[in-house]
């Protein structure tokens, strides 16, 4: 038997799962927008500029945000200093603080932004069949370019907008809409943050964050690797994730493929938490800030303002949080919200990959998915790794990966004996009915018969019918010409060997 599965990288590679995901509506009834961030591939210049259209929308709908937070912060400072805590307004954003040169910016940018995002809704909606490419909606290159400026002022500098409070309202309306249509809103926060991967890399290697088009764009095109065919990936950054004590975390869970056909997944009860060595912030884009992988963060040391409640190896037991959760009076998002949400968003991964990977006997492999949570304790997907580590780097880790290992053991070879054996922690999450296929004998497909010649003798054409015969005589004589063609064309087909059923 073997340990790993053919052609997986549909699914393990960040390529594969961000062009495939886009699949996955044809596989199973679900929306891949609601549990996988978008994506896209820098290298191909198609996907590129749907990026860049992705970027530029979700500008529009940032200015949309800033008018409503400032306003909700200007109503109530406590709140306000709470949000921006949370990564989504920053208070030297409001013109009454001591910042000595704010920058006004006029009413004109929001209207252009309403405009932006209204344009967006009628796409979803369908409304723009019948318009020309040249409405009245589109920018042009020099409009865009000014939007993001300004906008980058305003998020990233000391910039306001005038009289942003008589936008409040046609704002929270259009954010409302969005929303609506839009799952992925609530991760996109204000800054547009987007994280940067090489397309078939592991343990974290060469990723960075980014929130400026232009730096993301710099660099694939200052690339200068001779493989250029998909190096690069762009994903949207969850900008507004579940901390604990300040901290970032990421959730690694395991689950069991023993079979593509019929396919055959099982899912692992136990999962560990990974934490961050800093404290969770938007002003700066680290690695040690936002990315969780312990091949990153073991080298790092954990930041001396971290709380004391987090361990130092920076590892949890799913165990321990449900604990953690339960003390909060958030006990059942464990077993409500995340554990089946994980469930349904790796079983989805893998049905969508399964016409890709070959459906080899005697085959497993035992795969780690890394999801992150949102504020609402909806696990989001990032990745699917083949090989995850086993390296008792931790003690959480050395307790669950060799319990792991067992128990895949455990599955993959005594229950191929006894079906009711014990398998450990691990449960059946997904097992289809075998498809049958279709038998091929090697057969050549064809036809075989005679061609069909023309007549020798030629029909002259009629130009003057005779008036002593009348009309009917010339129906007559036509109707016999008909009948002969018709008898010698039937001649022709009962010689290829076909059942003619009418002729008309």
């Amino acid at each position: 038997m073997l340990n790993h599965c053919g052609r997986t990288v549909s699914f393990t590679t960040k390529i594969g799962l961000c062009v495939n995901m886009r699949s996955l509506p044809w596989y199973v009834q679900a929306n891949p927008n609601t549990f996988f961030p978008r994506c896209y591939g820098l290298c191909s210049e198609t996907e590129k500029q749907e990026f860049l259209d992705d970027f530029r929308r979700t500008v529009a709908s940032s200015i949309l945000k800033w008018v409503v937070i400032h306003h909700s912060y200007n109503q109530n400072k406590g709140n306000g200093k709470e949000e921006a805590k949370k990564g989504d307004a920053n208070p030297k954003k409001d013109p009454e603080t001591t910042d000595p040169k704010p920058q006004g910016l006029s009413g004109q940018l929001v209207d252009t932004a309403c405009k932006v995002c209204q344009a967006y809704l009628g796409q979803l909606e369908h409304e723009d069949i019948d318009e020309s490419e040249t409405s009245a909606e589109a920018l042009s290159e020099d409009e865009w370019n000014d939007l993001i400026q300004q906008y980058y002022s305003l998020v990233h500098g000391n910039a306001f907008i005038s009289e942003s409070r008589s936008y409040f309202s046609q704002c929270q309306t259009l954010l409302n809409k969005i929303t609506s249509v839009n799952p992925q809103t609530e991760i996109d926060g204000l800054r547009n943050i987007w994280i940067i991967k090489p397309a078939a890399k592991s343990r974290g290697r060469d990723i960075v964050c980014m929130d400026r088009v232009e730096n993301i764009l710099e660099l694939v095109a200052t690339d200068n690797q001779t493989t250029k065919d998909n190096k690069w990936v762009v994903q949207k950054y969850i900008e507004t994730p579940m901390l604990i004590y300040d901290t970032k975390f990421d959730i690694r869970q395991w689950f069991l493929v023993t079979d593509w056909n019929p396919l055959t997944i099982w899912f692992y009860k136990e999962s560990y938490l990974r934490f961050s060595t800093q404290c969770f912030s938007l002003d700066k884009l680290d690695s040690a800030i936002h990315l969780c992988n312990n091949s990153i963060q073991r080298r790092l040391k954990n930041d001396k303002g971290r709380s004391p409640l987090l361990p130092g190896h920076n590892m949890w037991t799913s165990s321990r949080f449900q604990e953690y959760l339960q003390k909060r009076g958030c006990g059942t998002m464990w077993s409500s919200i995340i554990y089946p949400s994980m469930k349904k968003a790796i079983t989805n991964a893998v049905r969508m990959a399964q016409d890709h990977v070959e459906a080899r006997k005697n085959s497993f492999e035992l795969y780690g998915a890394d999801c992150i949570l949102g504020r609402d304790f909806k696990p989001w997907l990032i990745e699917i790794n083949s090989s995850p580590t086993m390296h008792p780097s931790t003690p959480v880790t050395a307790q669950l990966c060799a319990q792991v290992q067992e128990d895949t053991i455990k599955v993959v070879v005594d229950r191929r004996l006894d079906r009711n054996c014990d398998i450990g922690n691990f449960e059946l999450l997904w097992r289809q009915p075998a498809i049958e296929l279709p038998p091929f004998n090697g057969s050549d497909l064809c036809v075989e018969g005679i061609s069909v010649k023309k007549a020798k003798k030629q029909m002259p054409p009629i130009t003057n019918l005779d008036p002593a015969c009348g009309p009917s005589g010339a129906t007559l004589r036509l109707g016999r010409k008909r009948e002969e063609a018709k008898v010698e064309w039937l001649g022709c087909v009962s010689t290829l060997g076909l059942h003619v059923v009418s002729v008309t």
